[in-house]
């Protein structure tokens, strides 16, 4: 099929390269004219993606016009604080028969709302039921390299999910359907939140035994808010739940978890993030996912110490005495009635 990625980071990148590799006529749009020109000359992105070869038949652009004639699927992979903006210079040019696959994690800051809830206010009517979220366990890295991995795709309609899934699936690229675009949606972006948390423990020079709790409270924390949202609680027993937590929480090419590490180690969140190309998407997302547990009502108390963290109202050691401290409860008090 011809597919158009929107956004050349390291996510966009190795997808672009996943559905190369997949026989697909794949166009990509990068923001920055050299990455445009690394990718068609050389095949790498050696400011996202660096010491990897990308797949040779993927076409980049700086133009969104060029990059989505055509285009069958579209894929919006950009941070995601600035999806609205870019998606909506985009709308123009996206086919109303094209697919559309959310593919960024994150919560919008200002609306509190999920990504394919930003795609269905930024597109056209004709998008409407065909708008999907992709996530899963999936560092960039290793996707490119062509590592076995597998990734949830839900769409509310079972022929989208259906037709992406053919899409997407290739030897070393496993995708598996659901309906749960908000759970999706949620596990791909609290994760990050709850990623940060980890690395802060690993910075203090915690162990496994903070960590497992962490991951698990942590999963906790994402399905209480996810299910108030309308998700199914199986959803994040799945990849795109405790699969992408794990991976984000334990692997070292986590960008969140380094964050959290060195916010450990006494670094203060400006220098960590100055020296920074690619975006930690669990900063921002931390923002929006304490207002929005706040505007709905639920107990996210790893989310909200983090958060204060994050604004240096409390030293990280302070806020693991806190957690710790908190009364004692049941725990699954949550459930019961």
């Amino acid at each position: 099929m011809r597919v158009s990625v929107i956004g050349a980071g390291a996510w966009g990148t190795a997808l672009a390269h996943v559905l190369s590799s997949g026989g697909n006529d794949v166009k990509l749009w990068a923001y920055e004219k050299e990455v445009a020109a690394a990718i068609n000359e050389r095949h790498e992105n050696a400011i996202y993606l660096p010491d990897i070869n990308i797949h040779s038949g993927i076409r980049a652009s700086n133009s969104l016009g060029e990059t989505l004639e055509g285009a069958e699927v579209v894929l919006s992979v950009s941070p995601s604080q600035v999806v609205r903006r870019v998606m909506s210079e985009a709308a123009p040019y996206v086919p109303d028969d094209a697919l559309i696959v959310s593919a960024s994690k994150g919560v919008e800051n200002n609306t509190l709302i999920l990504m394919n809830e930003v795609l269905e206010e930024v597109l056209s009517e004709a998008h409407k039921g065909r708008v999907a979220a992709l996530s899963g366990p999936s560092f960039a890295k290793e996707t490119a390299l062509e590592m076995p991995t597998a990734v949830s795709l839900a769409a509310s309609v079972p022929e989208v999910a259906n037709a992406l899934q053919e899409v997407f699936n290739t030897r070393f690229f496993r995708v598996d359907t659901l309906d749960d675009v908000v759970g999706v949606e949620v596990g791909g972006a609290l994760k990050n939140v709850i990623a940060l948390a980890a690395g802060v423990t690993d910075g203090l020079g915690f162990g496994s035994n903070s960590r497992a709790a962490l991951i698990t409270r942590g999963i906790a924390e994402i399905s209480r808010l996810g299910v108030t949202l309308g998700a199914n609680p199986l959803t994040f027993m799945g990849l795109s739940g405790i699969g992408d937590l794990v991976l984000t929480c334990t692997g070292d090419l986590s960008r969140n978890r380094s964050v959290g590490i060195r916010l450990g180690k006494g670094e203060k969140l400006k220098d960590i993030l100055s020296s920074m190309v690619a975006v930690a998407e669990g900063v921002k997302t931390c923002d929006s996912t304490v207002a929005l547990a706040k505007k709905v009502g639920v107990e996210m108390p790893i989310a909200s110490k983090m958060w204060e963290v994050l604004h240096d109202e409390k030293n990280t050691q302070e806020g693991v005495e806190e957690l710790m401290g908190r009364p004692l409860r049941r725990e699954f008090w949550h459930l019961e009635r």
